[in-house]
């Protein structure tokens, strides 16, 4: 009985990771920081240099969060219902793995939200104008 409770609170840990960045993916780019603050919000050096280049982090940043939570919330449940009747130490293990995997997705998703920052903008913050 304590290891489908064990899995039970497991599954929604996992569970955690993508919601949250459903959620927030969806206010960052929906609704995101008002000013550039050091508080909360998508903080970079290259998003912290204007309020065009802050709006347009927190817009591609949002937009990638909100993808990325759908793309690893179907895999989390299905990688979790082998598991259900498993015994505490492999749910454990799975558990470990599962996030490992979505805090790379999180911490990696700074590489193409700065690869398009670079992309749009110089190093001083100016939009880039189109060589068309």
């Amino acid at each position: 009985m304590f290891s489908m409770w064990f899995w039970i609170i497991m599954f929604l840990c996992n569970l955690m990771i993508p919601v949250i960045m459903i959620g927030v993916g969806y206010m960052m780019y929906k609704h995101p920081p008002k000013s550039i603050n050091a508080i909360y919000g998508y903080r970079t050096a290259r998003s912290m240099k204007n309020d065009e280049t802050w709006k347009f982090a927190h817009d591609c940043c949002g937009r990638l969060w909100f993808k990325l939570g759908f793309i690893l919330l179907i895999p989390t449940i299905i990688a979790m219902l082998p598991f259900i009747n498993g015994d505490v130490k492999t749910v454990g293990t799975v558990t470990m793995i599962i996030q490992c995997v979505q805090v790379l997705a999180l911490v990696g998703s700074i590489f193409p939200v700065e690869s398009s920052l670079k992309k749009n903008f110089d190093d001083d913050g100016n939009r880039r104008q189109d060589k068309n």
